[in-house]
């Protein structure tokens, strides 16, 4: 439900979770201190906004058949989170698409036509039928969520339980 021109972030955050500004800051530290263990640098300088990411999506789609869709959503990633990249705009979006290989008047041609829409839709379908109703949420063996971003350990914790209860089965 985005608009395409995206919103604010802190009004964003405070709109959709009931954060304070100071919550909000506080929460962008501990992404920060997250990504510097994952080698990720995260930018939250400079006017920050949230975007509508669903062409992003067709995009990734179209990338997966060509072998590039994990290349292609650290570009996204990096643009966004690094570069402070506005992926809402279509000549940026289409830059950082070109820069992973991809061609980009095929990316233009998905982006003004419907392709890929119905198996984005479908997708986004099925994850809110199973309950998916924020990201990052990883899902494992097909029957367990994880959601939020999480420190490594919330990880191994999370494999170990699965395994029990899989080897009790």
């Amino acid at each position: 439900d985005m608009p395409v021109a995206g919103q604010d972030l802190n009004e964003h955050l405070a709109q959709k979770y009931g954060l304070t500004e100071e919550q909000g800051d506080e929460n962008r530290k501990r992404i920060l201190e997250m990504g510097e263990q994952a080698g990720f640098d995260f930018n939250f300088d400079g006017k920050r906004i949230m975007i509508n990411s669903f062409d992003l999506h067709r995009l990734l789609t179209w990338a997966a058949t060509e072998g590039k869709q994990t290349e292609l959503k650290l570009a996204f990633f990096k643009a966004h989170f690094t570069d402070l990249v506005y992926l809402n705009e279509q000549d940026t979006l289409l830059d950082v698409v070109q820069s992973v290989g991809l061609d980009r008047a095929r990316a233009k041609e998905i982006l003004d036509s419907g392709e890929y829409f119905q198996e984005v839709r479908s997708e986004q379908s099925a994850l809110q039928q199973m309950g998916i109703t924020s990201v990052p949420t990883f899902i494992i063996n097909e029957q367990y969520a994880l959601t939020g971003g999480q420190p490594s350990d919330a990880f191994v914790q999370a494999f170990k339980q699965i395994a029990e209860q899989e080897a009790q089965q």
